[in-house]
């Protein structure tokens, strides 16, 4: 391992270099990303590639994501597949097609599949009711195992949450809580349109102390309206006080064309350019300072958590739901828009209500869309994927897992890469490509430079900043 990558925390906040190259680029949550999807992969693809699954003898444990799309109010900056709606009924019948697409699924895949993650998200998943959470959660554990202390992760709106709902969560099997907060200050908090007290997250934190989950997690995002450095700090200030294992600060991407809710956003109300960036740094840099460990592009935890962890060692993986210690896991997706990735492949079901319930109807797997990776795409997968967990790549390893020759086979790539090592964002030797820590900030641009469909179609416009 080159000397200058071995401390992976290791992180320098450079505002002019950022300032510089910063440019729309894909999150890498996948690669490819799903706006490479193709119709021609459909239900019939992935039960195919399931049928493939355990050729060899090889079982594969599962993480199960789980989509709840509904949402009380509506929050300005969002841009997640959501539904609006105050109206409970809706979730009854939600929850029941879930079940029928869990039935389905696990038929396919066989009945009692281990289970070592599984993760609700949303909207707001405890839109749902007591009485349909466990419902749904009874389902799971009647179609698959979910191991003693795996890793189960509910996403949380603490507006919405009382103590009995946290004791319900815990009950239920969870022992990871996310927490939305954004901003603490309340001109941030009513331009938005998320009016959230400081006492109610904090007592959802306590909550969530005193009934056994291991770890919490807060998000935060910059670049919202009314947002400046002085209130931003506060923020900062009363957030590593409620002492989170883990933060994640999202940079803001104003994208109202394709975000409908944004629109309802004053542009002269977003922080300028340079406002934006000093916040990025003040953030960095006082999360550094209280002992926060550096895990990749917006997220931090304390060193004892096991992303830090996973990371030293080297296990460390990036799925749709962020950073995750279960590299080895297939992903079965769940619910309205929900990815799902299967051996080399990946699947997304319908995104519109209407037309998932019309397929559960006809007694048929929701997916819409999907992709078979060729050997190409799984290499070009592995690179980012190290890249963006681990800050560095051996050539060699990748000669041997995927029979190249990695300089002859990237020879344009590491051309290009050249310019950024000149930048100081790399340190390229005949063995390893390693991020320097001046360039951990720009990871995106780094991977962006393996990415063959940006190089073959530049439409790099159709994603958020960089930074």
């Amino acid at each position: 391992m080159p000397s200058s990558v071995k401390a992976t925390s290791e992180l320098e906040v450079d505002l002019d270099l950022i300032r510089r190259l910063d440019k729309n680029g894909p999150r890498y949550t996948s690669y490819p990303t799903a706006d490479r999807f193709v119709e021609e992969f459909n239900a019939e693809s992935y039960r195919s590639w399931v049928a493939k699954r355990e050729i060899g003898g090889i079982s594969r444990p599962l993480s199960l994501y789980v989509h709840i799309p509904f949402c009380n109010t509506l929050c300005f900056y969002c841009a997640c597949n959501k539904i609006i709606t105050k109206d409970l009924s809706k979730a009854d019948d939600y929850v029941r097609y879930l079940i029928k697409e869990l039935s389905m699924q696990a038929a396919l895949l066989g009945e009692g599949q281990r289970v070592e993650q599984l993760h609700w998200g949303g909207g707001t998943p405890t839109f749902l009711s007591d009485d349909l959470m466990r419902r749904l959660m009874d389902a799971t554990r009647q179609h698959f195992k979910l191991v003693e202390n795996g890793e189960y992760s509910i996403e949380i709106d603490p507006r919405k949450v009382s103590d009995q709902t946290v004791i319900l969560l815990s009950e239920l099997g969870f022992n990871r809580i996310s927490l939305g907060v954004q901003d603490f200050d309340p001109l941030v908090q009513r331009a938005v349109n998320r009016i959230q007290s400081e006492e109610e997250t904090l007592q959802v934190i306590r909550a969530a102390r005193a009934n056994g989950f291991k770890s919490v997690s807060i998000d935060l995002i910059y670049g919202l309206p009314k947002q400046s450095l002085d209130g931003f700090k506060a923020t900062l200030e009363k957030v590593i006080a409620a002492n989170p294992d883990r933060l994640s600060i999202y940079n803001y991407a104003h994208m109202p064309t394709i975000f409908k809710p944004q629109r309802r956003i004053h542009e002269e109300e977003l922080p300028a350019p340079q406002v934006k960036l000093d916040i990025l740094s003040l953030a960095v840099r006082t999360l550094t300072d209280a002992g926060y460990v550096y895990i990749g592009m917006d997220h931090f935890a304390k060193p004892d958590d096991e992303l830090a962890v996973a990371q030293r060692q080297g296990r460390l993986h990036r799925n749709f739901q962020g950073y995750s210690t279960h590299s080895d896991c297939d992903l079965v997706a769940l619910g309205v828009s929900a990815i799902g990735k299967i051996g080399p492949t990946y699947s997304q079901n319908y995104r519109e209500l209407e037309e998932y319930y019309d397929a559960l109807d006809r007694d048929e797997l929701p997916i819409m869309r999907g992709m078979e990776l060729d050997a190409d795409d799984l290499v070009r997968r592995a690179i980012i994927q190290a890249l963006m967990c681990h800050f560095e790549i051996s050539k060699e390893s990748f000669n041997i897992a995927y029979l190249i020759d990695f300089d002859r086979y990237f020879a344009t790539e590491l051309e290009e890469l050249r310019e950024y090592e000149r930048e100081g964002l790399l340190k390229l030797t005949p063995e390893w490509i390693g991020v320097t820590p001046k360039g951990r900030m720009l990871i995106r641009n780094i991977c962006m430079v393996f990415d063959k469909y940006l190089r073959t179609r530049q439409e790099h416009a159709r994603y958020s900043k960089v930074i």
